[in-house]
């Protein structure tokens, strides 16, 4: 009786901590929230900063489409020590982009599940479309803000710090641009990426560019900003190279941009924040003002401006734009005069055999016949395709012969070498 008391004291005991099957407390609903905003990335462009970005279309755990309502905008003047409380408490809220939100958030599909068309709400941003906006740098944008002296220990999103300075840090004042979604419950995903912009007066733009066009190239030249004038002439003769000790001098160079105007079919409305259609066409900075463009298309206008580039420290920050120029691409060129013209007669006809002109844009080629070598006019009133060509003559008649191209303009070339023959 004893032994039975206590193995059934030790059942109690054990089922204490197993609970002996027992359901446990509910757990909370799984909350999504978007992931951090890809490709982020800033430009400072005279007085204003352009920021670009990708709106999530996944949540952080990777499941989609993204619990995501909105986009919030930060910038942030001040020590890159601010946490990501005191960047969104004491920074200035730039923009609020509504994004397109899933109508059930918790229907959704894990990374590793096929992909399935989501119900989204109609008002929006598309999620995975890419955002452009500016930040307009206000004198209040200049000052920077001082954080309290004791900081509260909250984990900082990764930063990207600017180079060490080889002079005095405080000389350089530099934004922090930071941005995160919220999802349908007000709740914040992760931050992005920091990024920052030199706070320094932009560099002078360049002149407007000057366009010349060949068949082709359009070649863009431009007079240099100012702001890349040397201090010192470069060294010659007995004169040493110039050194900067104790300081990080700046580099100048130029981006070339294509502000052309849009063709018919891109001009639709869009609710998708977008700037003005201007395509950069360096990859990086030009050190010599001039830029050669290949994209011939005849009857196209292609407009251009310039901005210097002045890198700071390793950061960028490029001037205002000059007014652009514009250019109509019209096709004056003629081709190239055939060659390897000959001539051979036969009974009642003399054919004409000549080598095929090289143009893309070549429409034919017409024929021109003369009783003399002075005068010759053409006998094919439109342009042939073929090189070679048979005239029906009287037997024993002598004639001189020219083909010109024509290309599909309607420029002739110089007439070809002029052969005679005799038809038998």
């Amino acid at each position: 009786m004893r032994w039975a008391i206590r193995l059934s004291t030790a059942i109690v005991f054990v089922c204490s901590f197993v609970a002996c099957g027992r359901k446990g407390p509910p757990l909370p609903p799984l909350v999504r929230v978007p992931a951090a905003p890809a490709d982020f990335s800033v430009e400072r462009r005279g007085a204003d900063v352009r920021l670009q970005f990708t709106v999530p279309s996944v949540n952080a755990d990777g499941s989609r489409p993204a619990n995501i309502k909105r986009i919030d905008v930060y910038g942030f003047t001040g020590p890159f020590t601010a946490n990501d409380e005191q960047l969104v408490k004491l920074g200035t809220r730039i923009a609020s982009l509504p994004v397109k939100a899933p109508r059930n958030p918790d229907a959704t599909t894990e990374a590793d599940e096929p992909p399935e068309e989501p119900e989204l709400e109609k008002d929006g941003l598309d999620q995975a479309a890419i955002v452009q906006l500016e930040d307009p740098l206000t004198p209040a944008a200049f000052q920077p803000i001082e954080l309290p002296t004791k900081q509260r220990k909250t984990t900082v999103a990764a930063v990207v710090e600017p180079p060490l300075l080889a002079g005095p840090p405080s000389s350089v004042p530099w934004r922090i641009y930071v941005l995160f979604g919220l999802n349908k419950s007000g709740r914040k995903g992760p931050f992005s990426k920091r990024l920052i912009v030199p706070l320094v007066p932009a560099p002078d733009a360049p002149s407007t560019p000057q366009i010349a066009y060949d068949e082709s190239t359009i070649n863009v030249t431009w007079m240099p900003s100012p702001s890349a004038a040397l201090i010192q002439p470069p060294a010659t003769g007995d004169l040493l190279p110039a050194r900067f000790i104790g300081m990080d001098t700046a580099s100048y160079g130029y981006h070339v941009y294509d502000v052309s105007p849009p063709a018919a079919a891109d001009t639709a409305k869009t609710k998708t924040p977008a700037l003005a259609t201007e395509v950069r066409l360096t990859d990086t900075p030009r050190s010599e003002p001039r830029y050669e463009d290949t994209r011939m298309v005849w009857g196209a206008t292609r407009c251009y401006t310039v901005r210097t580039v002045e890198t700071i420290s390793g950061l960028p920050l490029l001037s205002e734009a000059p007014a652009p120029a514009c250019v109509t691409l019209k096709d004056t060129f003629p081709p190239a005069m055939p060659k390897g013209l000959s001539a051979v007669s036969s009974e009642g006809a003399i054919s004409l055999i000549w080598d095929p002109n090289a143009e893309k844009d070549l429409a034919g080629y017409l024929v021109l016949r003369g009783m003399t070598a002075g005068t010759l006019d053409p006998i094919t009133p439109m342009p042939i395709q073929p090189t070679i060509f048979n005239d029906a003559v009287r037997t024993g008649a002598h004639y001189w012969y020219a083909v010109q191209a024509i290309d599909k303009a309607g420029n002739a070339s110089p007439a070809s070498d002029r052969v005679d023959e005799t038809a038998r």
